[in-house]
C-alpha cells in the first residue's frame, strides 16, 4: 500500500495521523503551524483520501503501511500526534517501534475508547445533511448554523458554533467523509466491536506525551481520554470546556499555544 502522503515543512519529522472520517489533508490545523518550525507529514490512511484500496483490511494493516511509510521517507526518529483514531494507531506505533518515536500528542482519543453518544434519529440525518450543504455553499453562515447546524449531529461534534468550525468542517470535514471508503468504516467497527483495550500496556510507553480531551467530548469521552494519559509513564492532559470532538477547530489559537508550551517544556519530543 503506497499512502499519499502532505508534506510541509523542514526540520524534526512530526507525523501526523488523522481519525475517522478523515484525511491527511484535514489535518491542516497542525500541519500548517507546526510546518513553520517542522517537517510535517500527513498520509491519508489505508482506505482513507486518496489513499484507495479495495479489499477488506483490518487495523493492524495500517501500522503495516505507518512503518513502511516511516522507511520511504527514511525517518529514524520522529514525534506522531494523532487525532481519535489517529491517536490510537500513535500509541500502537509507539508500543511497536519505541526506538522510533520521541514523543505523542493524542488528541481526542483513549488506549480504551468509550463514548455516549445518543441514538441518532431521521432529523439529526436531515439537518446535518442540509447544514453540510449548506456550510460547502457558504462556509460559516450563521442563519445556517443558528438553523440546521445546532439541530444537526454537528451538535454533539462541537460546542462552540462559531463560523470558524464550521469553515473546518466544509472545507476538510466534508471532503474527507465523502472520501472515506466502505472498507475502511468496516476495519475500525470491526476493532470497537472486538472490545479495543490497550491501557494495560501504555505503561511500556516512556516517552514524553501530551494528551488532550474536549470535555463534552460523545464520540470518545475525556474520561476515556484522562484513563489514557494516567496510565502513561510521562505524561500531561489538558482538558477543554466547552468544546467536544472536534475541538481543534473550535479552539484552534489556545490548542496550538498549548502544543507548543509542551514542546518547549519537552525539547526530547523534537530530538533525534
Amino acid at each position: 500500500m503506497h499512502l499519499n502522503v502532505y508534506t510541509q515543512g523542514q526540520g524534526f519529522p512530526i507525523l501526523c495521523l488523522h481519525g475517522h472520517p478523515g484525511s491527511g489533508s484535514s489535518l491542516s490545523v497542525f500541519t500548517n503551524h507546526l510546518s513553520k518550525r517542522f517537517h510535517t507529514i500527513a498520509p491519508d490512511l489505508r482506505g482513507y483520501g486518496k489513499s484507495r484500496f479495495n479489499g477488506n483490511f483490518a487495523m493492524t494493516d495500517h501500522l503495516e503501511d505507518l512503518e513502511r511509510l516511516l522507511d520511504r521517507f527514511k525517518i529514524e526518529k520522529c514525534l506522531l500526534l494523532g487525532w481519535s483514531l489517529g491517536g490510537i494507531l500513535a500509541m500502537e506505533l509507539a508500543l511497536r517501534l519505541p526506538q522510533r518515536v520521541s514523543g505523542l500528542i493524542l488528541v481526542a482519543t483513549a488506549a480504551r475508547p468509550h463514548g455516549n453518544h445518543p441514538p441518532i434519529t431521521w432529523q439529526d440525518n436531515l439537518y446535518t445533511g442540509i447544514a453540510a450543504l449548506l456550510s460547502v455553499i457558504n462556509p460559516g453562515w450563521q442563519w445556517n448554523i443558528d438553523t440546521f447546524g445546532k439541530r444537526s449531529l454537528f451538535r454533539y461534534l462541537i460546542q462552540q458554533h462559531t463560523p470558524t468550525a464550521y469553515g473546518y468542517i466544509s472545507k476538510e470535514a466534508i471532503p474527507a467523509y465523502l472520501q472515506t471508503s466502505d472498507k475502511a468504516t468496516r476495519a475500525l467497527y470491526s476493532a470497537i466491536r472486538a472490545g479495543y483495550n490497550k491501557v494495560g500496556d501504555l505503561n511500556q510507553i516512556s516517552c514524553p506525551s501530551l494528551v488532550l480531551a474536549g470535555k463534552e467530548d460523545r464520540h470518545i469521552t475525556a474520561e476515556c481520554s484522562l484513563e489514557t494519559s494516567e496510565s502513561l509513564q510521562n505524561s500531561l492532559f489538558h482538558c477543554y470546556p466547552n468544546t467536544a470532538h472536534l475541538f481543534p477547530w473550535e479552539i484552534p489559537h489556545q490548542l496550538l499555544n498549548d502544543i507548543d508550551c509542551w514542546l518547549k517544556d519537552n525539547p526530547q519530543a523534537i530530538q533525534s
